[in-house]
């Protein structure tokens, strides 16, 4: 497989696609990329490629994904509240006649709590004649009482839950793809993009669990490109696809504009001991980056999870003033979130670099890190 530098999504997209057909290829490819790097934009240069084609050839699930749902939350009256399914997708065109219901319900519950039905509302035009209908879904909630139980209806869920039951209906049209559902004989690739937004660590693990064993358990196999910054998600698909999956990890090229990738290796959890390294010689060199930020954060979180503190700024320490605590905590947000910074210039001034040196340097003097993989912050 090419590595790169790739110089654009869409070249590196079609590597991909050569590269889950080519023989003797693995069934599963899986990569890891800090958010920032591109992923979603990846998986949607992706299917484009078909799509420009004039045809589509790849179920995805990404950010794109859930925007086919949203909510109606009923602001005039408050009492009806329900999710809007927008059929128009290629995803949901297949779903006729189907009982999503059933087909939902026995992944959902694996993983939640909530119920929900689903309903479809006749639309009228302004003389009360009959145009289509439009399914929706409504949630509810059973709850226990000293009088018995108690069911809530129309509620609105919250959005880790909401995310996952977007997750589970794309679970249940991904089995009947598997199954070879002919209204889904279209589908070449499967394409699935960071599915655990908002969701907790058990789930993520719950999560890369069932899916590994959707994918594997299948008579059919489907070559199929999974992405996530989410380093447990990820360590959990390569267990359970262990032989079948290539793992990857994506990086932005130092120019800022390429994008490259590296073999991950059978130990992608000790990602953050690679990065540090690389992380000490940019603040060693000043070849400090945006992306940088974004790297930094990433180790803040997993050490922040190892040592059991409440949240990963806890790990910027100063004993100077709290200020500065919190001047640094919102520049790495806003320096490792890109959508902030889009038009913003790879290269950054001596101000932002200094900044990153001294978290940075502080950060690896409060913890008990090798010091021979940071020899130049360990010096400073």
């Amino acid at each position: 497989m090419n590595f790169g530098p790739f110089s654009n999504l869409t070249e590196l997209a079609q590597e991909f696609r050569n590269q889950l057909l080519a023989p003797n290829a693995k069934n599963f490819t899986l990569l890891y990329a800090y958010n920032g790097t591109g992923k979603t934009r990846l998986s949607t240069a992706f299917k484009d490629i078909a799509k420009q084609a004039g045809t589509a050839d790849t179920l995805y699930f990404n950010a794109f994904t859930e925007d086919l749902f949203s909510w109606d939350n009923d602001l005039d009256e408050d009492s009806e509240r329900y999710l809007e399914l927008h059929e128009s997708s290629n995803f949901l065109t297949g779903l006729a006649g189907v009982d999503m219901d059933t087909k939902v319900y026995e992944i959902l519950k694996l993983f939640a709590d909530f119920e929900f039905d689903f309903d479809d509302i006749p639309i009228e035009d302004e003389n009360g004649n009959f145009i289509r209908s439009k399914r929706i879904v409504r949630f509810s909630r059973k709850a226990l009482t000293e009088a018995g139980s108690t069911k809530a209806e129309n509620i609105k869920v919250s959005r880790s839950e909401e995310n996952l039951f977007i997750w589970c209906f794309y679970l249940a049209v991904l089995q009947m793809v598997l199954e070879g559902d002919a209204a889904y004989d279209w589908v070449n690739y499967i394409y699935i993009d960071d599915p655990i937004s908002s969701m907790d660590e058990g789930n993520a693990i719950a999560i890369a669990n069932h899916l590994a064993h959707m994918l594997t358990k299948s008579g059919k196999v489907i070559p199929t490109l999974i992405s996530s910054h989410h380093a447990l998600f990820f360590n959990v698909l390569c267990n359970e696809l262990r032989g079948k999956v290539l793992p990857l990890h994506l990086k932005n090229a130092a120019n800022g504009t390429d994008y490259l990738l590296s073999p991950s290796g059978s130990s992608p959890f000790l990602h953050h001991l690679a990065n540090l390294v690389e992380l000490d010689k940019a603040q060693a060199t000043g070849d400090i980056k945006r992306h940088h930020f974004n790297m930094l954060r990433c180790i803040m979180e997993q050490t922040a999870i190892y040592c059991g503190l409440d949240r990963w700024s806890d790990c910027i320490k100063f004993a100077d003033t709290e200020l500065d605590k919190a001047l640094h905590k919102r520049m790495i947000d806003v320096m490792s979130h890109a959508d902030y910074l889009i038009q913003e210039p790879e290269d950054l001034n001596e101000r932002f670099k200094e900044d990153f040196r001294a978290i940075f340097r502080k950060f690896i003097a409060n913890h008990s890190f090798n010091r021979a993989l940071v020899p130049n912050a360990a010096a400073q």
